[in-house]
């Protein structure tokens, strides 16, 4: 009996490319073995060559016939992701596929190279920024798609534009709820300006609800002990699922010919954390159009980088 969604429903996706930050593990792993799956060729584009040779031999040998790529992008260096926008503009003519999914949760406050909060700077301004250097390439596609990987963490973020560098106010899932915030609100906000501007793109977001993956790396012991481990399963299985049905979330949102430019995709059940990718609402925070457009400003501001759509 059907009970949602799988990769099963997706349509081919051979001549497309699609690019997948984070592609070396965890959902970004699978997003690409998903893609691959449907014959896309895939762009990993991670910063540790390693883990991102591994994850592409894992899904070549999976996958017989598949075109992946490795591409170097360290999201928190803007000389990166420069590089690195540049590399797939030689290759590519256009990009039919961009899932902005790598995404850090620090510890501790950090900065980037260039300054900015680490958070902050990786998941909102390094995708900012990649997003605007290959724009011109997927205008170039008959109808791209930009997926952006959201968290239900997104609902607890505040942007306090007084203290972006998060001197006085840092705290970890604060950090995290405000980068997360901030993907969403740029999400709708350039869906909003494709349309506007007469694009056939389209902007979306989809969650991977709760998710076994990399991005708790940094938290402490007990936390990573309890989303592991497991002698626990008989009770975290309940909301929360393994990296391949974490994916379909995005999957759904990067393949569904049902989709539509502004929409965002999740579990459903368990509180929202498992259960197949549905159509879900995004909090009112994620909609607020004056602070999505002012966060856009700062990202042209920051990064240098203006978003051409043409």
């Amino acid at each position: 009996m059907k009970t949602g969604w799988t990769l099963a429903d997706a349509p081919p996706q051979t001549g497309r490319v699609a690019v997948v930050t984070g592609a070396n593990g965890g959902i970004g792993r699978e997003a690409a073995r998903g893609l691959a799956t449907l014959g896309a060729t895939v762009v990993l584009a991670c910063r540790n060559a390693e883990t991102a040779a591994a994850a592409r031999d894992d899904i070549v040998a999976e996958v017989p016939g598949a075109e992946v790529e490795i591409l170097d992008l360290d999201l928190a260096s803007l000389d990166s992701v420069r590089a690195a926008a540049e590399e797939i503009r030689r290759c590519h003519p256009r990009i039919d596929v961009l899932v902005n999914n790598a995404g850090v949760m620090r510890a501790q406050r950090d900065l980037t190279p260039d300054g900015f909060e680490m958070d902050f700077g990786t998941n909102y301004l390094g995708h900012y920024a990649l997003t605007g250097l290959l724009m011109d390439r997927l205008l170039a596609a008959d109808a791209a798609r930009i997926v952006t990987v959201g968290s239900h963490a997104h609902r607890a973020g505040n942007i306090d534009f007084s203290d972006l560098p998060m001197d006085r106010t840092f705290t970890s899932a604060g950090a995290y709820s405000r980068a997360k915030l901030a993907q969403m609100l740029f999400s709708l906000e350039l869906d909003r300006r494709l349309k506007a501007a007469g694009a056939t793109a389209i902007s979306l977001a989809a969650h991977p609800g709760g998710t076994r993956t990399g991005v708790m790396r940094e938290q402490n012991k007990f936390l990573q002990w309890a989303y592991h481990a497991p002698s626990l399963r008989w009770l975290t299985d309940r909301f929360i699922m393994d990296p391949p049905e974490g994916a379909l979330p995005i999957l759904r949102a990067a393949t569904d010919p049902k989709v539509s430019g502004g929409q965002y995709y999740g579990p459903t059940g368990s509180f929202g954390l498992a259960g197949p990718p549905m159509l879900v609402e995004p909090s009112p925070k994620a909609k607020d159009r004056a602070v999505a457009e002012r966060l856009w400003d700062i990202g042209a501001e920051l990064t240098g980088i203006s978003i051409d759509l043409g």
